[in-house]
């Protein structure tokens, strides 16, 4: 984008009552990119690179774009691991997350404008005729509000766009009448109903068919949503009303809006996760930039770009004023309660807030952008996803990754503000993770446990409609696109709606109703956008500078720190005080602290909690000294726990005709081979008898050199695991005895020992729940000889498929053997756990999260903050505390925080294993490619 004239350090001011070309070019400042500019270390990436990069996230696009076609159209969505579509009804519900599918093809729709972005505009015109040819939206089912109008409506709209470009063009869609205009009014006016609300906010649901309310529409008994929900319909509801004329479409948006802002928080300007539709009290009272609120913030500045109402950019500033000033703690961003907005509402952060470095982008406010980005950039190369959920000390809270999509967004604004070729190896590592975890042969598979690298049978419709428009747009030059991409605007599924809508059909009154409400602060980027020679002065290394400190964030070392050590000894200074040596009544530890800007203070349970304000210290240099300190006591007083709470292990069946492509999530144990420490164990599985493993077992020979299966129930773990290794098995999996149970509902827990000592026990053992476990069963009976591998993590397949011993089992397979499958595929896991989502929050963009258990620190008007228990101040760190109970008991792992503690004795007699579980060949029925086959596609495609 040029850059406009104006003042030394600003782009033009934007009067209130601007003409739409100049507020548009002045919004459009904040993504000014200096290409010119190469910090060090980051050498330009050359034009044969990129485009050799474009063109494998074209080709990534066709491979998920055409498996979904061939394997599931018109369902809804690709289930990648099976190679067959996701149907409303014919798949086991996943409870919220389904509101997405309305069997209107929703994958389709998502994807048309994409299309374009990549320049496929033959594909785009095949697909514009099977939408209107195909697609019903007058379907019996319940659909989210949220997501049908953002994926639906959203791809319609952008769909309609690109395709009265192209015509304008001359050369495609010469036939195109506004059919999909036509389509996205119709699905206008369904939604309409669930605006019929005191408030005007929406109801979270409605039926595409009966609306809301009659028996036959089955909602419209809802009271809450999610602040996400109800404000984020402006850009598609207005757009629709400037394409169509009907402004009634923007009047419902704005009066959702309106009341949104005035029921904020008014002391600190927040707003909160849930509201009751109907009274417009707050349900969810805590506040942040990540679920259930996220595009809310968004909408509102993007809403003054499309529209060119000053009355939301007001709006805008004054949240992001808040934000800044309460959720930000860089390079965090945490929650905070809207009435308490200094007390921290939880410690962990959700993966949706990476959307927001790209806001940041478009506000101008680069600095923050870039240290929150670099802190995400951390946990993903720590993970190789970003987890759904992880903790202020970067540890995984919710294991899941479905594919999202925000992160990529904000690599692509950072990049075209700061023109820094570092973003572009961001992208590159994103393409590869993408292609080395989770391509499969049916398109691109969720990852179920970004730890194990285990798989879901998933692939969303914002995966197509995002991250592939993301990743080549970043790597695309101006003339690789067929269109300048400046002239439209990204709703929050990346749908492009041109700007010129701003000067169609204004019927909608502007009124600045912001300044009944709140005193805006003209020093908050109001009516102007930065200009890059002030955000980058004369600074090769601005961006670099920022990201630096960054770096070693996620492994808690401090280099600085450690250099500042070594100086002191040489100088004769003390060093500063490590956590490990702090002790709570020591006068002189206590000084430092107050020195390091750190106070202590004794709760009444007996802990001890230490809060730091750096604007308190001595010095910059204490400052440093005592955010250091803190990580380091976080990390401490986590220790404990952390020896206790055992990361999940993988068991990978990688015999004919999986050979490695199923990947079982599995309790650890703590007795026994240490599989994070030892190489995997590999063997032929057996059963035992008895099955519960009890007693000495009377089938030696069967389970000699193998692996036993073994039912959980009527004796110890410990004991289970020396009858089996007696009988000279090289490793043990207990399946539990409970029918039903899976690691998709249930939290993964830790086999305990019995309370003696179990350094006899040699073998690894791991824990299987019923579901997971009947995968091995039901496999036994179809192949008799099966293999498995026991890990810390999934082996890759492609190492699977040259070990010696595989090779000679590869043989080509019937037409009844399944393709190359990439983990899980015979699971039908639900990646949404129903106590993750809150009822009032219908779409999986703005779940709500479940509150932290009772007792979680909530300290309050702190910069950072630990508690220790009175046992911990003087205690060697590496000494464990805390005794194992007896009985086999069983642990919660510390990415389900939220679950109750589960303890388990194994002592259930009553469960017996003789119910069986789907057979694996209907589970296979639809799998009919032969194994040789795929194998010669598998390597074309790594």
């Amino acid at each position: 984008m040029s850059e406009a004239g104006g003042g030394p350090g600003w782009g033009f001011p934007v009067p209130q009552r601007a003409p739409w070309s100049l507020v548009a070019a002045t919004a459009a400042l904040c993504l000014v990119s200096a290409t010119s500019v190469w910090p060090a270390g980051a050498a330009p990436m050359s034009r044969e690179e990129r485009q050799k990069l474009g063109n494998q996230v074209l080709e990534m696009f066709d491979h998920a774009y055409g498996n979904y076609m061939e394997h599931a159209y018109p369902a809804d969505e690709l289930m990648p691991l099976t190679c067959r579509g996701r149907v409303r009804g014919q798949e086991p519900s996943r409870g919220d997350v389904d509101d997405a599918l309305g069997k209107f093809s929703l994958t389709l729709i998502d994807s048309l404008d994409t299309l374009v972005v990549l320049n496929k505009t033959k594909e785009f015109e095949d697909a514009v005729r099977k939408v209107l040819r195909d697609v019903n939206l007058d379907n019996d089912v319940v659909v989210s509000v949220f997501e049908t109008n953002i994926r639906v409506l959203g791809g319609l709209l952008g769909g309609h766009s690109l395709a009265i470009m192209l015509k304008e063009k001359g050369e495609y869609m010469q036939w195109y009448n506004d059919e999909l205009l036509q389509m996205a009014k119709q699905l206008g006016y369904k939604l309409l109903p669930a605006f019929n609300t005191t408030s005007g906010l929406p109801y979270p649901r409605i039926n595409l068919k009966f609306g809301i309310r009659k028996p036959e529409a089955r909602t419209g008994t809802e009271t809450d949503t999610c602040t996400a929900c109800a404000g984020t319909l402006i850009l598609e509801f207005a757009a629709l009303s400037r394409f169509t004329g009907a402004t009634i479409f923007e009047e419902y948006a704005r009066k959702a809006l309106d009341f949104l802002w005035e029921k904020r928080q008014r002391s600190s300007n927040l707003v909160g996760v849930t509201i009751n539709i109907h009274t417009g009290d707050w349900v969810r009272k805590d506040s942040g930039v990540g679920a259930g609120i996220d595009s809310y913030y968004e909408y509102l500045l993007k809403a003054y770009v499309l529209l060119g109402d000053d009355s939301f950019l007001e709006r805008f500033n004054t949240h992001y004023d808040a934000i800044m000033r309460y959720i930000s703690q860089p390079p965090l961003l945490l929650d905070v309660h809207i009435h308490k907005p200094m007390l921290n509402a939880r410690t962990w952060m959700d993966a949706l807030l990476a959307f927001f470095p790209g806001l940041q982008v478009l506000k101008g406010d680069i600095r923050p952008a870039i240290e929150t980005h670099e802190m995400l950039y951390q946990v993903i190369k720590k993970h190789n996803f970003l987890p759904e959920a992880f903790t202020i000390d970067f540890r995984v809270h919710w294991a899941q990754h479905p594919l999202r999509p925000e992160f990529a967004e904000s690599t692509y604004f950072l990049y075209k503000a700061t023109g820094d070729p570092y973003y572009l190896e961001v992208g590159k590592t994103l393409i590869e993770n993408l292609n080395k975890y989770a391509r499969v042969p049916c398109g691109f598979a969720a990852m179920k446990d970004v730890r194990t690298g285990s798989h879901e049978d998933r692939m969303d419709s914002f995966f197509l409609a995002e991250m592939f428009k993301y990743l080549y747009l970043l790597f695309a030059d101006k003339e690789d696109i067929i269109f300048d991409i400046e002239d439209y605007i990204f709703t929050t599924e990346a749908h492009l709606l041109p700007l010129w809508l701003s000067t169609t059909n204004q019927s909608i009154p502007k009124k600045n109703t912001t300044s009944e409400y709140t005193e805006l602060d003209d020093s908050n980027f109001d009516w102007t956008c930065p200009n890059t020679q002030i955000l980058f002065p004369n600074d090769p290394l601005y961006a670099q500078s920022i990201r630096e400190p960054l770096k070693n964030v996620v492994d808690k070392s401090c280099p600085r720190g450690i250099i500042r050590v070594e100086e002191s000894f040489r100088s004769g200074a003390k060093p500063p005080l490590r956590a490990r040596d702090f002790m709570a009544t020591n006068p002189e530890h206590l000084e430092i602290l107050k020195k390091m800007g750190v106070s202590l203070i004794h709760l009444k349970d007996g802990r001890v909690q230490l809060v730091q304000h750096a604007i308190q210290a001595a010095s910059s240099i204490d400052a440093e000294d005592g955010l250091r300190f803190m990580q380091e006591m976080i990390e401490l007083s986590s220790q404990q726990q952390k020896e206790q709470q055992l990361p999940p292990r993988a068991v990978q069946i990688v015999s004919h005709p999986f050979f490695g492509r199923v990947v079982l999530t599995a309790g650890p144990a703590q007795f026994g081979l240490d599989l994070s420490k030892h190489k995997e164990t590999r063997g032929f599985v057996a059963s035992s008898k008895p099955y519960n493993g009890c007693s000495e077992l009377t089938n030696p020979e069967a389970v000699m050199g193998k692996i036993a299966l073994i039912q959980r129930g009527q004796c110890m773990f410990a004991e289970k695991a020396r009858n089996i290794q007696n009988a000279g098995a090289i490793g043990g999996i207990v399946i539990d005895d409970n029918e039903g149970s899976s690691s998709d509902t249930a939290p993964l827990f830790q086999m305990a020992g019995d309370g003696k000592d179990t350094d006899d026990i040699k073998i690894p053992m791991l824990f299987l729940f019923s579901k997971e476990g009947s995968i091995i069963l039901d496999a036994i009976r179809e192949y008799e000889d099966v293999e498995v591998l026991l890990s810390d993590k999934a082996k890759d397949r492609a190492a699977i498929l040259k070990d010696p011993e595989m090779e000679s089992e590869e043989q080509p397979s019937s037409e009844n053997d399944p393709p190359n499958q990439s983990a899980e595929q015979i699971i039908t896991s639900s990646s949404q756990d129903p106590d993750l989502a809150e009822q009032a929050a219908p779409e999986e963009r703005a779940l709500s999260p479940p509150p932290e258990p009772a007792g979680a620190p909530s300290p309050a008007e702190m910069d950072n903050a630990a508690n220790i228990s009175p046992s911990e101040q003087n205690s060697d760190p590496t000494e464990n505390h805390e005794s194992t109970s007896l009985g086999g008991e069983c642990t919660d792992l510390d990415d389900q925080p939220q679950e109750p503690s589960e303890t388990e004795e194994d002592s259930n007699p009553n469960v017996s294993w003789g119910q069986k579980a789907q057979p694996i060949d209907s589970i296979l029925a639809d799998w009919n490619e032969d194994i040789e086959a795929f194998e010669m596609m598998e390597k074309d495609e790594l």
